[in-house]
């Protein structure tokens, strides 16, 4: 075995940090809001130690598997995303942590760095938005370059800053439902909710679903 002197012995170890070089900037997922375009919306990175955050674009079924496992509703049968970490699991790997490594004219790219049973350590090409719907099912953390952060993420408002505090809530906003249905939310009995949510879990309307759980999650606050 070489020393721990002896330069093949921190060749590895050179490699892993080269690998992982510059993403030293850790982000959480902050909340979901509606995009510009018909369908489209943006989930809000957070960064960890600091009030910068980064909004990344993603499409709405990603932005529903995001919003349901974060508000826990269990679909009756597994989406996408599920079926894929339930893959993983089954075969001993984890996702370790996301990175987001580049961004190239207003496009994110993204990896997952997952380990196998044997604790080999794999990176595989993904886009953003899956990453981070397969972060949230691991609750592995999701890393980005300053670089980024300096291109693409906001600071905002002294006042909003001061509003969210210290500590930021691990809750998410599920993407916001036409007016008038929110309307009629508001205007539902508990009961009533209940059961338009079972209803909707029945129907596999998710989006239905994670709506109606946000308007019961804010009058238990």
């Amino acid at each position: 075995m070489p020393s721990k002197y002896c330069p093949v012995y921190w060749k590895p170890l050179v490699q892993e940090f080269n690998k992982h070089k510059g993403m030293d900037i850790r982000l959480e997922v902050f909340s979901l809001v509606p995009g510009h375009s018909q369908g489209s919306y943006s989930v809000i990175l957070a960064e960890s130690n600091g009030n910068r955050k980064l909004p990344v674009m993603i499409g709405g079924y990603e932005a529903q598997a995001i919003a349901i496992e974060l508000e826990k509703i269990k679909p009756t049968r597994p989406l996408t995303h599920d079926l894929f970490a339930n893959t993983l699991r089954a075969f001993g790997i984890r996702i370790e942590r996301i990175k987001i490594t580049r961004l190239s004219e207003g496009i994110f790219y993204a990896s997952l760095v997952c380990v196998g049973a044997d604790n080999e350590q794999l990176e595989i090409d993904s886009r953003t938005s899956d990453a981070i719907a397969l972060a949230v099912r691991f609750e592995a953390p999701i890393y980005t370059t300053s670089e980024i952060m300096d291109e693409a993420a906001f600071e905002p408002e002294e006042e909003e800053a001061d509003a969210a505090g210290p500590q930021r809530s691990t809750e998410t906003d599920v993407p916001a439902a036409p007016k008038t249905w929110a309307e009629d939310l508001k205007s539902m009995s508990n009961e009533e909710l209940e059961s338009s949510l079972e209803e909707a879990l029945r129907e596999e309307d998710y989006y239905k679903a994670a709506g109606i759980r946000d308007e019961i999650n804010r009058r238990k606050v």
